[in-house]
């Protein structure tokens, strides 16, 4: 079984699709701020597609995902990215996501080569380990309009985000959910596979440069 949360009218084939509205092919109407309707370990693939940011306990509806999932179970986040003032004045968005997010989503955190550089947690570090163990296998940036451009080099991208707020719109993770040994090589391999894409991951790399 597959999830598509967060799906709108355009969930992905064969996904049960959950969202906050009635919409064409939406199987749930849900907040995820509730339990999940499936039994643990039910699920193979999960996308979410900007619905974490707007939840009231990040932790439960974390836990849920972690709770239907099996080992190895991909999961695909979409969430607008913190450091923009169009989602950081927004009232309705309680969480924030970046680069540092996926430290805190694992007590066993590894870097996915090739990747945007996920920073330490220190002096922060000493934080309790979470009740789920979700590993990034892959992250992306989805640049503002201004900078989707190739007047402007990746490295050059990486330092402007560091001194600057609005240059990154939104931020895309996948994870590993893991729960039971998952050897380095195997990380590794399921880093370099490639995973099914929710709809507004498909509509946000249409956006043509300028």
């Amino acid at each position: 079984m597959k999830l598509d949360i967060g799906c709108g009218a355009h969930k992905l084939p064969d996904c049960y699709g959950i969202d906050r509205y009635a919409l064409p092919g939406v199987n749930l109407v849900s907040d995820l701020n509730s339990e999940i309707p499936f039994p643990d370990n039910s699920i193979d693939f999960i996308a979410v597609s900007r619905m974490l940011p707007y939840v009231s306990d990040l932790s439960f509806a974390l836990q849920e995902l972690y709770r239907v999932s099996v080992h190895k179970t991909v999961v695909c986040l979409l969430c607008p990215y913190a450091h923009n003032f169009r989602h950081s004045s927004n009232p309705f968005l309680k969480h924030r996501f970046d680069e540092h997010t996926p430290r805190y989503m694992t007590a066993s955190f590894r870097q996915p080569p090739g990747n945007p550089i996920c920073p330490p947690l220190s002096p922060y570090s000493y934080v309790t380990p979470p009740p789920y163990d979700f590993r990034l296998l892959r992250m992306e940036l989805f640049y503002q309009a201004p900078y989707l451009t190739d007047l402007y080099e990746p490295d050059e991208l990486e330092v402007l985000k560091e001194l600057q707020a609005n240059v990154v719109d939104e931020i895309l993770y996948y994870f590993v959910v893991v729960k039971a040994p998952l050897p380095e090589e195997e990380w590794l391999a399921m880093c370099n596979e490639v995973h099914p894409e929710p709809h507004a991951v498909t509509m946000l790399r249409s956006i043509a440069p300028l």
